[in-house]
């Protein structure tokens, strides 16, 4: 989902894990994507890239399906109130709260042999608590104020509040104790770039998935093979090499080659390269479209000066045709976006204020904001400043490029000057967005869940600061108090009426003030070997790799 220091980019590490059981002798199945992890570690940081690669060799508690249903990976049965697994209950302070129990499943082993246990789900928790972990999600480990561990398997989560997503604990990843907690202890504040999934990630005891991996070179390609201690479905392929190429064009000739064997739809090619691709080269290869809850969009940093004005920020949105852009670009297979929610979630509304191409009404609001004046076709203010931005997103990617160039026209014709500046993915997500250092906007897509409550990147509590270790990403620094108030009433509202009207008034502050610019839902092309079978595109932020032990060659 995003992310100039590379405190977080994967050293170059050259490993061989425990030797690999038989798989179904499928031999090696060679992946492409368009982005390289700027770290592994599943929950710092967490990417596209991070958890496409991860998902194949470690697996949440829960997770969404394809078909969108929350289900147990690593614990053996989902807890809901209605089969006693959940029980609502008193907190210390005297508020309602829930306590969920989970069990582990029974085999689930770390590739050094050690079995995962609810030592290691207390440990991640304790790492989350602390305020210099720089974990994602700090939300959950406020509310997850206990866990009373009732065996080595079995534990129960206290959370301070019954949200509607109570038994959806994803983001609560199981870590090594015996590997990580001795790193952690030494220095909580160094541990996001001393821990062993960035120093030496090859390292067995750090995966209990279908696969671990045996090799890491950084900016350039993973390789997995099968993990013995596996207690699931074995996999079917003896290798898997999941390689980098950042130009995506590049990746689509390496592809060709035969260089590779897939394009993941998850990090591959945008959706106008596989319309064209298709054209040349449907009959040899699998392309499949998966609509979903990707929502490209432009974060705008809100500490701007020029951005910090909503009149900007609109009338930026106003003189922008972008139903004109992807019908040119994509076809119009991907619905241009009026908020960061998607038509397919069930919470989705267009009653919010909606912006069709005016340029007389942006024209008007920035005349408004005081930048009436028209120097060399820019404007300016009465003193002087010009109305001008930089604009960045991951650099190769030839569709992301190509829209930025009609955004910087559009933008010109109405007086607006951008200046576009592009970095490699593992920079522009490795720090330039989690620490904030980009001017003013910065393009990039998130992938959510559904009905996935925007509280890391809207809520004020979550914007990266050098105070909490750049936890959060409410990247825009988006501060509004009657959103903060709607996101914790939306969290604990279990009647779905009652929710979805709260899902709607937030869509209708985002709409009318504008954290960031909504451009458009992705549709995922996949692109696939005949041979190939069982992998099934999700349309959401749990990739198709979290099945990977389903995936064989034809026979």
């Amino acid at each position: 989902m995003h992310r100039a220091l590379p405190a977080l980019a994967v050293s170059l590490t050259l490993g061989i894990g425990a030797p690999a059981f038989a798989a179904g002798g499928d031999g090696t199945l060679t992946i492409g994507i368009s982005q390289f992890p700027a770290t592994l570690h599943p929950s710092i940081e967490p990417s596209v890239a991070a958890t496409y690669v991860s998902n194949m060799a470690r697996r949440p508690l829960t997770t969404y399906d394809a078909d969108w249903n929350l289900i147990c990976m690593l614990c053996t049965e989902l807890p809901t109130l209605e089969n006693g697994g959940a029980v609502r209950e008193t907190t210390p302070d005297g508020d309602e709260g829930i306590a969920v129990t989970y069990t582990i499943q029974p085999e689930a082993t770390w590739g050094d042999g050690e079995p995962v246990t609810t030592d290691d789900v207390v440990f991640s928790w304790e790492v989350g608590r602390h305020p210099q972990s720089a974990f994602a999600n700090i939300e959950l480990y406020r509310q997850l104020y206990d866990i009373t561990v009732i065996d080595d398997r079995t534990f129960t989560l206290h959370f301070d509040r019954v949200t509607y997503t109570y038994n959806a604990v994803n983001d609560l990843r199981a870590l090594p104790e015996h590997l990580e907690r001795p790193i952690f202890e030494q220095d909580p504040a160094a541990y996001r770039n001393r821990t062993l999934y960035v120093t030496e990630p090859t390292e067995p005891g750090l995966w209990f998935g279908p696969y671990h991996l045996v090799e890491v070179v950084s900016g350039a390609r993973v390789v997995l093979e099968p993990n013995p201690t596996w207690y699931g479905e074995p996999p079917t392929f003896d290798r898997i090499v999941v390689r980098t190429v950042e130009n995506t064009a590049a990746l689509e000739a390496n592809l060709l080659a035969g260089d590779i064997d897939m394009i993941a739809g998850e990090l591959g090619l945008t959706i106008d390269q596989a319309l064209a691709f298709e054209q040349r080269h449907g009959a040899d290869f699998q392309v499949i479209y998966k609509p979903g809850l990707i929502y490209e969009h432009i974060d705008l940093n809100l500490d701007n000066p020029l951005l910090a004005d909503r009149q900007i920020r609109q009338g930026l949105l106003y003189a922008l045709d972008r139903q004109t852009l992807v019908d040119q670009l994509f076809e119009g297979r991907q619905p241009v976006a009026s908020t960061s929610v998607s038509p397919l979630d069930w919470v989705h509304t267009d009653a919010v204020m909606q912006y069709a191409h005016d340029p007389a009404q942006a024209a008007a609001l920035f005349d408004a904001a005081g930048f009436t004046e028209l120097r060399g076709g820019v404007r300016h203010n009465a003193e002087g400043v010009p109305l001008a931005f930089e604009l960045i997103t991951t650099a190769g990617n030839r569709s992301r490029e190509l829209v930025q160039q009609v955004l910087q026209a559009q933008w010109q014709a109405a007086g607006v000057d951008i200046t576009i500046r592009n970095e490699p993915p593992r920079v522009l997500f490795g720090g330039t967005l989690s620490r904030r250092e980009f001017s003013a906007m910065a393009m990039f897509a998130w992938s959510s869940s559904p009905e996935n409550l925007p509280r890391t990147t809207l809520d004020s509590e979550h914007i990266p600061t050098a105070e909490n270790n750049w936890s959060g990403q409410n990247y825009t620094g988006f501060v509004n108090a009657e959103m903060d108030d709607l996101i914790e009433r939306a969290e604990i509202e279990l009647d779905r009426t009652e929710r979805e009207r709260l899902w709607h008034a937030i869509q209708a502050i985002y709409a009318e003030e504008l954290p960031a610019l909504p451009l458009f839902f992705r549709a995922n092309p996949f692109i696939l070997p005949l041979w190939l079978e069982g992998l099934v595109p999700t349309g959401h932020q749990y990739s198709s790799s979290l099945y990977v032990e389903t995936w064989r060659r034809a026979q």
